[in-house]
């Protein structure tokens, strides 16, 4: 049964990224999944479940994904620049359909739905995250600061990315931001 719920949830996320959330039906979710009605509705009974499930698999998936750099990376700016050659990594999908933090976000709120706070912590995990970088690099004063910089200047790259489907313009924004981002290491706090 978990089994059936976490493919549901996958598909879902998928889909609320590619397609949009108010977009997608429950149908949508279900059909390619097989799924009868009853089956599906015995895990989620609506698709605001569904889109806190989908909002807590991302949040999850995004904590793994910054321990992981934490493991990997050696020093504070490595896992930086992890973070912003998540744009590169990214690209093909971005392109086409944008960030899926900064979509799922902004659309929640244009919706003024409820679940637009829960999915709001996304960037605020990644900002708390950035914030002990910088903290870690000696920037103790304004991390805060530095990391909300960072995360707005990469969705809007997110942005013109998906405007443009440029990859020339992922790549130069990321070795700016990159450059920036050594520059606030070698700055004094």
């Amino acid at each position: 049964m978990a089994q059936t719920r976490e493919r549901i949830v996958a598909q879902a996320d998928e889909l609320f990224y590619t397609r949009g959330f108010e977009a997608t039906s429950l149908a949508d979710i279900a059909a390619p999944l097989g799924l009868s009605r009853g089956n599906f509705y015995y895990h989620f009974k609506t698709k605001d479940e569904i889109l806190e499930a989908v909002i807590d698999l991302r949040l999850e998936r995004t904590a793994l994904m910054l321990r992981a750099w934490e493991t990997e990376s050696d020093t504070p700016l490595d896992r930086i620049i992890c973070f912003i050659r998540i744009l590169i990594q990214n690209r093909s999908k971005i392109m086409a359909w944008g960030c899926p933090v900064g979509t799922l976000v902004s659309e929640l709120s244009k919706l003024e739905h409820v679940a637009h706070t829960h999915a709001a912590e996304l960037f605020r995990l990644f900002i708390d995250w950035l914030a002990e970088e910088f903290r870690r690099a000696g920037r103790t004063q304004d991390a805060e600061a530095l990391a909300t910089h960072l995360m707005g200047r990469s969705q809007g790259v997110a942005a013109l990315a998906q405007a443009f489907a440029d990859p020339a313009l992922i790549e130069a924004e990321v070795q700016q931001m990159t450059d920036w981002a050594r520059q606030q290491i070698a700055a004094p706090a």
